[in-house]
């Protein structure tokens, strides 16, 4: 089992690194947090978590900060909630929003991310209401890019988060529209495109 990886980042989108030690290069599935994190970077080191879709099918997972790794290592815990589901989660909320959204059963907050039901989310906060600390958390401000190559990937990381790519199209453009405010954070944009799904 692989604990973590350190090494030169090959490889990199929002979605999804490949990082590059002792010859073999590591792919993993990351989000957006962990990608504004490591944007700037060259080399990096990540917490690694494998997931087992199947027995012949592992997904690994990369994430900057060992906190991150351990929201999404509960996160799974709960039934109904698989990696990918995760993984969304943390590159719609911040752990801190998520945390503060359990602890205070703001159901309505976990709802509000594509693919999290309210059976699911209330299903999330029953398990892990008291386990995740003590951080309070609200929906933060959101900043949006101009048209760029921020744009660009981040419409790239709402594709290999599994939606289509017009409709991916539609959210950015709503959510710029509705904010008009220029930003170069990606994180941010994608954020926004998600509630607009």
């Amino acid at each position: 089992m692989i604990s973590y990886v350190e090494g030169k980042i090959t490889e990199k989108n929002p979605a999804f690194l490949v990082v590059e030690a002792n010859g073999i290069g590591y792919g993993l599935n990351i989000s957006l947090s962990t990608y504004s994190k490591i944007n700037e970077l060259e080399k990096c080191k990540l917490y690694v978590e494998q997931v087992y879709i199947r027995d012949d099918n592992p997904k690994s997972f990369g994430f900057f900060d060992f906190e991150e790794r351990e929201l999404f290592r509960k996160l799974i815990s709960v039934s109904g909630v698989g990696g990918s589901s995760a993984l969304l989660m943390l590159s719609s909320l911040s752990p801190m929003e998520i945390t503060g959204a359990v602890n205070t059963a703001n159901v309505a907050l976990l709802k509000s991310i594509k693919g999290i039901g309210e059976k699911t989310a209330q299903r999330i906060v029953v398990d892990l209401k008291g386990k995740l600390g003590k951080h309070e958390g609200g929906i933060s401000q959101i900043l949006m890019p101009s048209y760029n190559k921020y744009k660009e990937e981040a419409l790239m990381a709402l594709v290999m988060l599994g939606f289509n790519k017009q409709a991916a199209e539609k959210a950015l453009e709503k959510a710029i529209k509705q904010q008009g405010v220029a930003s170069d954070n990606v994180e941010q944009m994608v954020k926004a495109a998600l509630k607009n799904f």
